[in-house]
């Protein structure tokens, strides 16, 4: 069979893709009688396939020319699988520890095979819903979000090759441009996409409509997401995009990757930590009240910024006279100068990473895709509650994100609401 054009793979078709690609075939020993396929994509774009037999696996993944959960009447590239392709084998390089390996890419079929995370790895979103406490969360992603976004910013690059690998990820602008509809727009009008706990949270949706300040902010941060090209980011760093188990931490999907500003990676992170924090509520029975849980939760979010900190600025440090032209070392050549512009520069990002963090909570309430943290809460009345706060927090967070110095001080605010 040949596969000369793109069409959709199901199972039949997709062992004979696997036997003309060798490899694919090669990673499961060349035996086909004992082979098993479980399609497994629960997410809103693609197709996802695990392929094993006794002798190896892998992940099929296919892009559709379509949103997937929604259908065909909302069209979309399946050039974002190129762009995914591209960005896995980047960040691998750049953290292998945390990113799984890509065996081969198609971009007629917009296919790409990688590495199967067995058992017991798991949606760490899944995981937060159970309850399940990860030790080396922070320290992995931190490590993560450091080095990917250290390595492809300006503070490691030249102009030159920054510039070349920024105009690469500019072919991503259809994916750039959903985040813009669904994060920066949907949320703060009226659409026929946006949906939201009713009747329960009718007023509160209407209340992130009606709220100027709000929309001031959120275009300012829709202007840096669209015109400021820091680091090449994922660009859906949610929980969801990330698998798990107690020693392992993998970051996989990111076909929304571009070059953008650092804090849309970090904050997504931890504003999805947030919205976990906020669902316990929702979990909590008589059995486990989550009170231990969240307090893991909100050390988790502590954490991760400030190893994340802490490791940003030692590449920094230990790069500061390499080739990176952000601050070149012929006028920044005094501790106190760059001790200035460290702190300036980490300070924007903080505060960055607040920002976006809060429009990825909002979206998330009141916009087209919600969270399984929330959806699984049964009792509608119960999950609007939840809803209710961590919308709340969001909307200040991001209208008064300036206020906060520390990651402490948000961790706090949190506390408050909360009690």
């Amino acid at each position: 069979m040949v596969f000369s054009e793109f069409r959709p793979l199901d199972e039949k078709s997709l062992v004979e893709y696997i036997k003309a690609t060798p490899i694919l075939s090669s990673k499961l020993g060349d035996q086909f009688d004992d082979l098993k396929i479980k399609e497994v994509g629960d997410g809103n774009l693609n197709f996802v396939y695990i392929v094993f037999n006794d002798s190896g696996s892998f992940v099929i993944k296919q892009a559709l020319p379509y949103i997937r959960c929604i259908g065909e009447s909302w069209p979309m590239t399946k050039e974002r699988a190129y762009f995914e392709a591209l960005a896995l084998k980047e960040h691998g390089r750049l953290c292998p520890e945390h990113v799984p390996e890509v065996y081969h890419f198609d971009r007629t079929m917009s296919l790409i095979g990688m590495r199967y995370l067995e058992p017991p790895h798991i949606i760490l979103r899944k995981g937060l819903i159970a309850g399940t406490e990860y030790p080396l969360l922070a320290e992995h992603m931190s490590e993560y979000m450091a080095n990917t976004l250290f390595f492809t910013s300006l503070l490691y690059l030249t102009t030159t090759e920054h510039k070349r690998s920024v105009a690469e990820f500019c072919g991503n602008v259809e994916l750039c441009r959903l985040t813009e509809q669904v994060v920066f727009s949907d949320p703060y009008k009226v659409s026929q996409y946006n949906r939201w706990t009713s009747p329960y949270l009718d007023c509160d949706a209407e209340a992130v409509r009606e709220d100027n300040i709000l929309k001031v902010e959120v275009a300012e941060l829709k202007s840096k997401f669209c015109e400021r090209t820091q680091a090449l980011v994922h660009g859906d760093l949610h929980t969801g995009s990330i698998m798990v188990t107690c020693d392992s931490t993998q970051v996989i999907d990111p076909e929304f990757a571009f070059y953008g500003p650092m804090g849309f990676d970090i904050g997504a992170f931890i504003g999805n930590l947030i919205l976990a924090f906020f669902a316990q509520d929702g979990h909590a029975d008589q059995v486990n009240d989550r009170k231990a849980y969240r307090e893991w939760i909100l050390k988790t979010i502590d954490d991760t910024w400030t190893l994340f900190y802490k490791k940003f600025t030692a590449l920094w440090d230990a790069h500061k006279d390499g080739p990176g032209e952000a601050y070149l070392p012929g006028i920044y050549n005094n501790p106190e100068l760059q001790k200035l512009i460290q702190a300036k520069y980490m300070e924007d990002l903080f505060h960055d990473t607040l920002g976006f963090g809060s429009a990825k909570m909002i979206r998330r309430i009141v916009g087209v895709a919600h969270v399984e943290d929330f959806e699984s809460i049964k009792d509608a009345g119960k999950r609007a509650d939840c809803e209710r706060q961590a919308l709340e927090f969001a909307k200040m967070l991001l209208k008064e994100r300036r206020k906060f110095k520390a990651i402490t001080e948000v961790v706090s605010a949190i506390k408050q609401l909360q009690t």
